[in-house]
């Protein structure tokens, strides 16, 4: 059984039910799978407030209570669709907290998943990734493409000033306007891409949970553009059931 924490923020864990549906090879409502999605999003601290130091509360212990939460009802793999909650200082100590507890929960990590599946996939091309100042902060797509030896491009000063404002303002972001998505959100982060593109992006990463939301396009500007919540998705399908995962 798949267990997905939600509430990170709340629409990233309809997201990505959606998206294990979507990558599903199933003829009828009996054939798709088992799948838990827990969202208690008043439980779990601000990440960014964490990483950013405005706050000591790591989250990772409220979502490590979360994850066990998933594995007594039944999960056997889970993964958590945010990417700002794989920075090292949370991610680790969720590592840490469900090892403790002598958990033997698969957990995939959105990061790995993602940089692999474009080295499998769009090798020898140059990364362009679109993420929140928090996760830019601890580079986290950054340096596992780095590693892989992918050349990577981010977006500076007001270019990524847009892509904050298109997540967090209070007027016109995502977090606070998800549906419909404003045009002001999304035609600040089409900017960020375009400017990725001058810089000689090839292919995208939608660094953000909500990204996806607002770009659902699989490509722009000649650039194809990756959805870490979709690779996310096809690996937790890959683990409990690879013969029911679509092709691509």
């Amino acid at each position: 059984m798949i267990g997905i924490v939600g509430g990170l923020g709340p629409y990233s864990g309809l997201d990505i039910t959606k998206k294990i549906i979507d990558e599903t090879a199933a003829r009828s409502d009996q054939e798709h799978l088992p799948l838990l999605l827990f969202s208690c999003p008043h439980l779990i601290p601000d990440r960014k407030a964490y990483l950013l130091d405005t706050s000591n509360e790591n989250p990772g212990k409220a979502i490590a209570s979360v994850l066990r939460k998933l594995e007594i009802a039944g999960a056997t793999v889970a993964a958590i669709p945010s990417n700002i909650v794989h920075a090292e200082p949370i991610f680790s100590f969720i590592k840490a907290e469900i090892a403790r507890t002598g958990s033997t929960l698969q957990l995939l990590h959105i990061v790995h998943e993602t940089v692999q599946f474009v080295h499998e996939n769009y090798p020898d091309t140059m990364v362009g990734v679109i993420s929140t100042a928090g996760e830019q902060l601890y580079s986290l797509y950054r340096a596992a493409f780095i590693e892989k030896g992918f050349d990577v491009v981010t977006p500076e000063g007001t270019e990524q000033e847009k892509v904050n404002n298109a997540i967090y303002d209070a007027e016109y972001g995502i977090k606070a306007q998800p549906v419909p998505i404003a045009n002001k959100a999304r035609e600040d982060l089409l900017s960020a891409m375009d400017d990725l593109k001058k810089k000689g992006a090839q292919v995208i990463i939608l660094g953000c949970a909500e990204l996806p939301l607002a770009i659902p396009e699989r490509d722009h500007n000649g650039m194809i553009i990756i959805d870490p919540n979709r690779i996310l998705a096809r690996a937790l399908i890959r683990a409990v059931a690879p013969d029911k995962l679509k092709p691509l």
